[in-house]
This record gives structure tokens, C-alpha cells and sequence, in this order.
């Protein structure tokens, strides 16, 4: 098939890469290149670079709204585009533009986890297990009909950054499955159930930091979730610690109570349960293991990290 493929982050790359392999891919569209590091040189979106190697066109646009983009993609005469992690609402014109419309991989199982996070928020909030839905894209947010999905284990270790790598190769290889049967005309596609949608929205810095008075499993859950960004972390002493590695733990305290330390990990009191932290990073420091932490903090035992402002509501989106 003559494919435009519309994506920008890491999490599009594995699907462009089938793309190359096995269709004919005419137009890459990718977010613009953005400042990056300290000395804020521009820095290409990871689909460009995989794009230019691959000798494939690349369009940058500003806005996807502007009726000039639209108009280009209709000129290529493409049977579809796919879409992942692009960044922008498509307006109905761009939709249009193949000949079959516009397909998604998103990951979630829709309609649970619509949104620009759905991976760190299945994880923040606990779930056994997520995958990836491939839809057909219209002009809502994650609500077009579904054409296939697949489920894939969350394990108690996993991170948003390890389900990230694992989802992604498994939304490439439904992208072709979906792309064969859409081809031989053998795939149909079923309505999303709106009353059972959810959002996932876009994690900001504070995500990332623990409220202590939630149980054991909702702080481990967080640490996971936002690694690795916007990263989990607490206030101890007056600097920001950066915390990873959460496991269950045994102990009780006050909140954000640092009640063992020993060789494997730094175990904290939440308000029901505790946590082991196995590895900590303080301002200006590298990532360390909780024994390396400790060594250089004699009476870490019994000190709190601070608790936020405010409570929150223990599951901190709006889903």
C-alpha cells in the first residue's frame, strides 16, 4: 500500500520501520524540530532521523489546520496514513485525505486510557495489564471505531519506560495485521463505548511527586509511572531526591518516614505500608543504589520526606 505515515517520538519509530519494510511509505510527517539540552540546539524528532536515513520525504508543519497540508497530502494519492504519537489533532480535511482515511495506534485498550499518556497512567494506577488498540481516527480525542488490539502483561517491576518498549513493537506488528485486512477488505470495525472511556492526560513535573499518605501499592505505582519522566521525588532536608526502583516493603511510621535502611534499599512509611527505594539521586549527583544513599547520611533512619501540600484524591487524573 502507498502510505503517509504521521508520527514523532521513539514510540512511532518500530511501526515507520515496518512501514519501510513492508509497504510503500511516500510521506513522513513529524513534529518540527524542537531546542533541546543546554545549549538549546535544535534537535530532530526520532521518526525524521529513522525518515532521512530511509531517503523518505519529511513535512514538518507548524499547524496541521492550514487547508496547504492538506491539499499536499491529497496530491501523493495514498491509500492511508497511520498515526502514532503525532502530537496534533487532525482536522476532517487531513482525515480524508487517503483513500481509506487515517488509522492509530494507541496505546491503551481503548476506550480505557484515552489521551497523550496512557501508558504511565496503567501504570500509576495499578492495572495488571494494558496493550494497544488500532482505530480508525476522526476528529475526537482517541473516539473513532476500533479495528484490532492487543493485551500485554504489566509485571510488578515494569516502568512506564519498560511497557513503553514493549508495547511499541506490538502496535507495530497489529499496524500490519490491521493494514493486510483493511487491504483485503476482511476487516470491520466495532463503535468504542464512550460511557466506559477514560482519560490519560499529559504528565506535568509535579506527577512525579510521592504523596506519602497514599497506601504502599499507589506510591510504588507512581515511582513506576513517571519513570522515566517526569521521574518520581520527594523533599528530604530541603533538596529535591529523585526516588526509582519502589518495591513492596514491610515497616510502619508517619508518612514519608524513612524507618530502615539497610544494604538493598531505604524503606519508607506510607499511610498504610511501606516501600523500598533501591536507588536514589540527590541534586548534582549521579543515580545511586539506596547503600551508596545511606553511607553518607548516618541518621537517614527516622527522618521524613516531606509531605505535598495537598492530599489528592489517590488516583490523580481525571480517568
Amino acid at each position: 500500500m502507498k502510505v503517509i505515515f504521521m508520527g514523532s517520538p521513539d514510540f512511532a519509530v518500530p511501526a515507520l520501520e515496518a512501514l519501510l519494510e513492508h509497504h510503500e511509505v511516500a510521506l513522513v510527517v513529524t513534529q518540527p524540530d524542537k531546542p533541546a539540552g543546554r545549549g538549546k540546539k535544535l534537535k530532530p524528532p526520532p521518526v525524521k532521523v529513522v525518515a532521512e536515513r530511509a531517503g523518505i520525504p519529511v513535512a514538518q508543519p507548524r499547524s496541521a489546520r492550514k487547508p496547504e497540508f492538506a491539499e499536499q497530502l491529497r496530491a501523493i494519492g495514498a491509500d492511508i496514513a497511520v498515526v502514532v504519537a503525532y502530537g496534533k489533532i487532525l482536522p476532517q480535511p487531513v482525515l480524508d485525505a487517503p483513500r481509506l482515511g487515517c488509522i492509530n495506534i494507541h496505546g491503551s485498550l481503548l476506550p480505557a486510557y484515552r489521551g497523550a499518556a496512557p501508558i504511565q497512567w496503567a501504570v500509576i494506577d495499578g492495572l495488571a495489564e494494558t496493550g494497544v488498540t488500532i482505530m480508525q481516527l476522526d476528529e475526537g480525542m482517541d473516539t473513532g471505531p476500533m479495528l484490532l488490539d492487543r493485551r500485554v502483561t504489566i509485571e510488578p517491576t515494569d516502568t512506564a519506560g519498560t511497557m513503553h518498549d514493549k508495547l511499541a513493537p506490538v502496535g507495530a506488528q497489529a499496524m500490519l495485521e490491521a493494514l493486510a485486512g483493511l487491504e483485503a477488505g476482511t476487516l470491520e470495525t466495532r463503535p468504542q463505548d464512550h460511557e466506559r472511556s477514560s482519560h490519560a492526560p499529559m504528565l506535568s513535573k509535579e506527577d512525579g511527586r510521592v504523596d506519602w499518605r497514599l497506601d504502599a501499592d499507589a506510591v510504588r505505582n507512581r515511582v513506576r509511572g513517571v519513570d522515566p519522566w517526569p521521574g518520581a521525588f520527594a523533599m528530604l532536608d530541603g533538596e529535591r531526591i529523585k526516588l526509582f526502583a519502589a518495591a513492596p516493603s514491610e515497616g510502619s511510621g508517619a508518612p514519608g518516614e524513612i524507618v530502615a535502611a539497610d544494604g538493598d534499599a531505604i524503606h519508607v512509611a506510607c499511610g498504610a505500608g511501606a516501600v523500598a527505594l533501591g536507588e536514589l539521586q540527590a541534586p548534582g549527583k549521579r543515580r545511586m543504589s539506596a547503600a551508596a544513599f545511606a553511607s553518607g547520611r548516618p541518621d537517614l533512619v527516622g527522618k521524613r520526606f516531606e509531605l505535598p501540600p495537598d492530599p489528592g484524591d489517590g488516583d490523580g487524573h481525571g480517568g
